[in-house]
């Protein structure tokens, strides 16, 4: 089969592999989609080792279809059964430290990872080993697997929703219009608030699109003005950050209504800190929460809100291109060319929408 891993940091690799070993209680799955994030760009580059294992096979947010179970899995009790379209959770938690008792597997002491520390969906087929069997989620319908293997982000932007009181009246600030800051604004928007996003100038039109009534691309004071005009002086009742950018959690603050609640949604670079004037906090009775990853729980209802078609994130899916196109839409990624770019095994020609 035809696989990208890393070797060493910093380096990708198209190689021919022998097709995965199934063992007795495995699945092996034919990957049809995987798109492409940022986190994958960084371990590309060698920015992120942390967890990455020399020689895996990259990519996490995965939509495939079931080929093959081992000879001592049940159909449709153990695995689902072999043509089954399915999404598959990234995240293989322990189910015993203290987080997983505490309900809180999407930061499991013991984590495991596809696309870092196991091969991931680069490739024609990945295996899933026995302990990662849960992660194999059912779409409950067919549907385009590039939209499908959107269940990874969408099921953390849901994770980070059980967090946030959002609600029809509720005005909603999302700080960076990336493709996880357009997820939060079609959540946002579909809970029926009033969504301001804030992004670069290119990216507000996408914002528009997916639900955000108002569009900005002002910084510092200049954007706390602004949303104090937009909010009739109160602020926002919800503030994402949604890009790794330290310097916006002082501003979030500013802009957050009594009473308010900011989610540091974005990962940022190892080692930065925030400054904010804790009088805010204080005085403006402020919830400041974090949120990683998913639960399988987050990720099942994700592919359900997809596949029911109750979100439509389809127009996130900008450009596709073959797996052994790989380098080319990883150059995406890094130009920022579209929004969510995905690898496709099997097909011969980039596309772009």
């Amino acid at each position: 089969m035809l696989a990208a891993s890393l070797p060493s940091p910093g380096s990708l690799t198209l190689v021919r592999r022998p097709l995965p070993i199934l063992g007795p209680r495995d699945v092996l799955l034919r990957v049809e989609a995987t798109t492409l994030c940022g986190t994958d760009l960084r371990i590309v580059t060698g920015q992120k080792t942390h967890g990455v294992t020399p020689g895996v096979i990259l990519g996490h947010e995965i939509a495939a279809r079931v080929w093959k179970l081992g000879v001592d899995l049940r159909p449709g009790i153990d695995a689902p059964a072999p043509g089954t379209q399915v999404g598959l959770a990234p995240e293989i938690a322990c189910g015993h430290c203290v987080p997983c008792t505490a309900g809180r597997s999407n930061v499991c002491a013991n984590m495991a990872l596809f696309g870092t520390g196991v091969d991931g969906g680069l490739a024609d087929v990945i295996r899933v080993p026995e302990r990662a069997l849960a992660c194999i989620t059912p779409s409950a319908r067919e549907i385009a697997p590039p939209l499908l293997a959107l269940a990874e982000p969408l099921s953390c932007c849901l994770r980070a929703r059980t967090r946030l009181p959002i609600t029809s009246t509720s005005r909603v600030l999302i700080l960076g219009t990336g493709p996880i800051g357009l997820i939060h604004c079609a959540l946002a928007a579909a809970a029926g608030a009033s969504v301001m996003a804030c992004g670069r100038p290119a990216r507000l039109d996408p914002a528009l699109a997916l639900g955000a009534s108002t569009v900005t691309a002002s910084q510092g004071d200049e954007l706390v003005a602004t949303v104090r005009e937009w909010s009739g002086g109160a602020g926002a009742d919800v503030v994402i950050i949604a890009v790794g950018d330290p310097g916006l959690v002082p501003i979030a603050a500013q802009c957050t209504a009594i009473g308010g609640y900011i989610s540091c949604f974005a990962g940022f670079p190892a080692g930065t800190l925030a400054q904010i004037d804790p009088n805010l906090i204080h005085y403006r009775e402020l919830t400041i929460s974090g949120s990683a990853n998913a639960t399988l729980e987050d990720y099942a209802a994700a592919v359900a809100t997809l596949s029911t078609g109750a979100l439509d994130l389809s127009p996130l899916i900008t450009h596709e291109f073959p797996l052994t196109q790989v380098d080319a839409a990883l150059d995406a990624v890094r130009s920022r060319a579209g929004l969510k770019v995905a690898v496709r095994p099997g097909r011969n020609k980039p596309t772009e929408r």
